[in-house]
């Protein structure tokens, strides 16, 4: 069985439990479901946002170890809800999930080419460097992965005997900076990127920015703060090897542009779930 829904919406809400209870409450809903059901094992979605979020700055790479501090400094709705949804999910097993068997997959920035309108709110970065609704890129740092291949290690962490009681960080490679994703748009994309911005903002001026654009508050804890993580575990476990990071991004921006998704659309994702 597989668990891959979790409120993820593009601006932060006011009552963080918004994200947080059905988080929780909805991951606990499936493992007492499979458990009653016989289910041999469920692969729940998490998150990068349960491993990296909430620390210390360090240089070395976030693995499967690392949990997110709750309590930590600039610790958005979002990254709570699923650090404590995992953490839920595992206290369950440990407690009363009896023969059940979980596996949990850690995807940092989710992208890969859209189905249509209805898209993931992490599309909204690529969407909004293609249309030019940036000033210029804020200094941000984010793992990449396509949604093929993190559909992929859910596959694997589902039917291979040793992912039982594993979590698999899913990332291609080094984290991006934002300015870094823009250039890889502008080379690959041609006359279509033409508005993407290849400038790095001031963090005063993304912070003046966040002050009138909702869905850019969730980014201002971050700014700055460098990350790298790796996926070696899920690599030498599962045999899981993802595509290059560049064609996740690009696959992205090519969809967006054969749906018509860009520019003149006034249509908005709605509120998404990873």
């Amino acid at each position: 069985m597989l668990h891959v829904a979790s409120p993820f919406p593009s601006t932060v809400p006011k009552d963080e439990n918004e994200l947080i209870v059905p988080a929780r409450e909805g991951a606990l809903r499936v493992l007492r479901a499979a458990r009653g059901a016989g289910v041999q094992r469920v692969v729940m979605t998490s998150s990068f946002a349960a491993i990296g979020y909430g620390l210390p700055e360090h240089t070395t790479l976030f693995d499967e170890t690392y949990w997110t501090n709750v309590e930590g400094p600039g610790v958005t709705a979002y990254v709570k809800s699923k650090t404590i949804a995992e953490r839920a999910a595992w206290d369950f097993i440990a407690a009363e999930g009896a023969e059940l068997e979980l596996a949990v997959v850690n995807p940092v920035g989710v992208f890969g080419p859209v189905l249509g309108r209805d898209y993931a709110t992490s599309i909204l970065l690529v969407q909004r460097l293609m249309d030019g609704a940036l000033p210029g890129c804020p200094r941000l740092t984010f793992g990449v992965v396509d949604v093929r291949d993190v559909a992929d290690l859910h596959l694997r962490a589902m039917t291979h005997p040793q992912a039982r009681g594993q979590r698999f960080l899913a990332c291609a490679g080094d984290f991006m900076r934002i300015v870094e994703m823009a250039r890889v748009l502008k080379e690959r994309m041609g006359p279509a990127a033409r508005r993407v911005p290849v400038r790095e903002l001031p963090d005063w001026l993304v912070r003046a920015f966040a002050m009138v654009d909702p869905t850019a508050r969730q980014i201002v804890p971050e700014l700055g703060k460098l990350k790298n993580a790796t996926s070696a575990k899920a690599t030498q476990m599962l045999g899981w090897v993802p595509r290059p990071r560049e064609d996740a991004l690009v696959a992205t921006a090519e969809s967006l542009v054969r749906l018509g998704l860009l520019k003149e659309s006034s249509t908005q994702p709605t509120a998404q779930t990873r």
